[in-house]
Parts: C-alpha cells; sequence; structure tokens
C-alpha cells in the first residue's frame, strides 16, 4: 500500500513520521513504488451491504459520530449555509450500455451507477441536537448535479453540463425560479469523470469550477480534452472564464485553508499500470500551473506517453501531499477551529487487488502547508476486506465554524456529523 497509514493509532492523529525522498522535492505520505506494470490491472469493486442498525463508523478518541440524515439518495456534496440549513446533491453515475461485463456488474453491486435523483435536498437541524429532523426537496429536475455554493443572494450549482444559479435566501425550502446560466461544461468522457465541484474565492468575486478528463490517459486524443483534467475560473461580475490550473486528471474536492487564498484541491490519479500507480494527492493550486496528466505523474513519464511532451517535465509542478493509489481522493475540507488540518475523504478503490481508501484521513497543517503524513481518522466503511464488501463510502466532507466536521457518505445514503465530545 503506497500510503503508509495501515496500523497507525488514531491517538497519533498529527504525529509525523519519516517521508522519502521524491523528485525534486519531499512530499508526505510518498514512498517510492514498484515499476509500472510490476502488478497486474485489476477491476476489484465493493459490494454494498449498508449500515446495519446502530451501528456507524469509528472516530478517533474523544469524538462522537452521530447519523445526521439518512435514507438518502446517493448523496455526493454538502453545502453548510448560514442559517444552519445543509444542502445535499444528490446524483448517481449513469450506466454505460457498452461497459465490460465485469466493470457493468462491479458498479452496480457498489451502487455507483443506476437511477439519479437529480436533486437538492435541505436538511434541517430544528432543535441543533445532530439530527435533521426535516427535510425538502429544494430543487429537482437537475441534471446530476454535483457542487454547490451560496453568495449574495444566489445558490450556484454545478450540472455536469453547466454551471447554473438561481435566486435563493437561506430560509427557503424549496426554488421555483428558472436557473441562470454561466458557463456549459464538457460533459460524459471515461470513467464516470462527471462530476463537477465548485468554490467560492474568499473575496466572492471568482468561481472556481473542477472538471475531469474524458479518459484515462488521453486515450481518446487530446482534443477531447479541451477545458478538462483542469480547475476553471469565472469571474461572476464579467462571466469570462479561464482556465487556472491544468494537467490535474480528475480534480474534485476544492477547498481554501481558512485566511489563505491558496486553492487546495484532492485529485484522482491514473489508473491500469499496477497496484500503487499512481497515487491520489493534494496539491496548493498555482494559477497557470501545470501538474502533468497525461504524460506523467509524481515527476516520472507515464510509459503510455513515453516519448511526448517530455520536455514539460522540467515545468511540471508536483503533488504536495500523497494519499494512496486509486483510492479516490473525492472531497477535502479544512478545520475551522482546533488543530490546522486537512480532512480528506477516500471514496475507495476499484483499480487495486486490496482496497485502499474507504475512510476519512487527516493531515496536519502548518502556516498553510502540510507538515507530516496522512493519518487515519474517520474508518469503519469497510465490512469485510475478505468478502470484499463495504457499509458505505465518503464521497466527501465539510467542516463547521464549531468544529463539527459532515461526511457524505454517497453509498451509504447517509450523512454522517463528527464532532467532538462534550
Amino acid at each position: 500500500m503506497n500510503l503508509r497509514i495501515a496500523g497507525v493509532s488514531t491517538l497519533a492523529l498529527f504525529s509525523t513520521a519519516a517521508i522519502a525522498q521524491a523528485p525534486q522535492k519531499t512530499i508526505p505520505g510518498y514512498t517510492e513504488t514498484a515499476p509500472p506494470y510490476a502488478t497486474e490491472s485489476v477491476v476489484n469493486h465493493p459490494v454494498t451491504i449498508g449500515w446495519p442498525e446502530g451501528r456507524t463508523p469509528t472516530a478517533p478518541r474523544g469524538w462522537d459520530v452521530v447519523k445526521f440524515a439518512g435514507g438518502l439518495d446517493y448523496p455526493r456534496q454538502a453545502l453548510l449555509l448560514p442559517n444552519g440549513d445543509v444542502l445535499v446533491s444528490e446524483a448517481r453515475t449513469l450506466p454505460k450500455l457498452d461497459a465490460e461485463p465485469d466493470v457493468a456488474r462491479g458498479q452496480a453491486l457498489s451502487k455507483t451507477t443506476g437511477y439519479s435523483a437529480n436533486r437538492i435536498t435541505l436538511l434541517r437541524d430544528t432543535n441543533r441536537d445532530g439530527i435533521a429532523e426535516q427535510r425538502f426537496v429544494l430543487r429537482d429536475k437537475l441534471n446530476q448535479p454535483f457542487g454547490m455554493q451560496y453568495a449574495n443572494g444566489r445558490l450556484y450549482v454545478a450540472n455536469t453540463d453547466a454551471v447554473i444559479s438561481f435566486p435563493y435566501q437561506p430560509g427557503q425550502t424549496s426554488i421555483a425560479a428558472p436557473p441562470r446560466t454561466h458557463a456549459t461544461l464538457p460533459a460524459g468522457g471515461y470513467n464516470n469523470h462527471w462530476t463537477r465541484n465548485l468554490l467560492l474565492s474568499p473575496d466572492g468575486r471568482t468561481l472556481y469550477v473542477s472538471v475531469g478528463s474524458a479518459s484515462n490517459v488521453g486515450e481518446y486524443g487530446m482534443d477531447e480534452e479541451k477545458r478538462r483534467a483542469a480547475i476553471l475560473a469565472i469571474d461572476l461580475s464579467t462571466g469570462r472564464e479561464r482556465i487556472y490550473a491544468s494537467g490535474l486528471r480528475n480534480p474534485v474536492g476544492m477547498d481554501f485553508v481558512p485566511g489563505t487564498s491558496t486553492l487546495w484541491t484532492a485529485v484522482n490519479e491514473r489508473d491500469q499500470i499496477g497496484d500503487d500507480i499512481a497515487p491520489d494527492y493534494l496539491v496548493g493550486v498555482r494559477e497557470g500551473g501545470f501538474y502533468g496528466w497525461p504524460y506523467s505523474y509524481f515527476g516520472k513519464q507515464d510509459p503510455r506517453h513515453a516519448n511526448e511532451k517530455r520536455e514539460l517535465l522540467a515545468t511540471t509542478l508536483l503533488p504536495d501531499v500523497a494519499v494512496g493509489a486509486h483510492a479516490a481522493a473525492l472531497g477535502i475540507a479544512f478545520a475551522k477551529q482546533g488543530v490546522p488540518t486537512a480532512f480528506v475523504a477516500r471514496h475507495g478503490s476499484w483499480n487495486r487487488s486490496s482496497f485502499s481508501g474507504y475512510d476519512v484521513l487527516a493531515v496536519p497543517f502548518a502556516d498553510g502547508r502540510p507538515t507530516g503524513d496522512p493519518q487515519p481518522f474517520l474508518t469503519g466503511f469497510v465490512a469485510d476486506a475478505k468478502k470484499g464488501t463495504v457499509h458505505g463510502r465518503p464521497a466527501s466532507v465539510q467542516t463547521r465554524a464549531d468544529g463539527a466536521i459532515f461526511v457524505v457518505d454517497d453509498a451509504g445514503d447517509t450523512v454522517w456529523l463528527v464532532r467532538r465530545r462534550s
């Protein structure tokens, strides 16, 4: 396993371990991996069995885990509103008619594909006990909604093919107004990279949009990748769009370290060259930066592009934290209180012989930079690794000003609230 967290006690949550030297810089969580094709590429989807009554994920000592809301339909992202309401987007990957039989069967068992609710649900905890007693369909008939942001009386929503917004005030329980379209987005593509996440700049002027690649490693040609494998930036006052950063295969989670203007993202790396290649990662994104996809990973040339764009290696930027190969790091959120920490939701592997991910990690930070290796924070999602079963799969995280953490568990149809024990 590339990410060295096995056997680490959660009591040592923020300890710093020795780290290996990667090309050009030291990267927490990174160890030198086997060469490409050292292990066979496999299809190893989990079987989702759900959560038994009363069972929850496991948090470190001193934390409680509460089922904030269950019975959702594949929730993906949460948005915490100023009045305490929580919005949740519900959407699922659409089945591919041309998928290989074992891939299609695996996706069905893992609940990743099928009917998509295509809605945003509002969850309200009326008595502030950590359980949402009320829920409302805020808006339906969307097109695979994922990311959401709220500012200046408008709710911004990232459908798979467009960024739209609605007039909205916290407290409303439904939206009937027609949407305004801010940008059309490229849709479709390999490996279910349909998710589009959103993040507002601290000054509220720029809306960042994450767009995953249309392929694994550009096998359909780079013309298919225009405005993809990138983070786009939309100026909300003028509507102008620019590519903020590129070469990011599938950036999904995005957040700012509180008090800074550096955008951090969690990125899913490439498949089909071995169990431990290439690690997913976190990176503090530089505007205009190029991060290697599809030509290289962690400063190494991808053998499928061995003789292409080698000159880019000299200017390719490296990740800041490695979080495990094929672990599907989909979410990132920084603590707004207490020890500076990035919480990372790892949805879990399908292209690895043994499971990787299916948890939430904690990465220690100081002065806006990572200071040590990722450590386990929220575990217990795997039911039986030998049988290949899981209770659920963390898809995203959000943090609240009081230190609480919301974990969206899509396969478990649940939103968990993790909070310090009083």
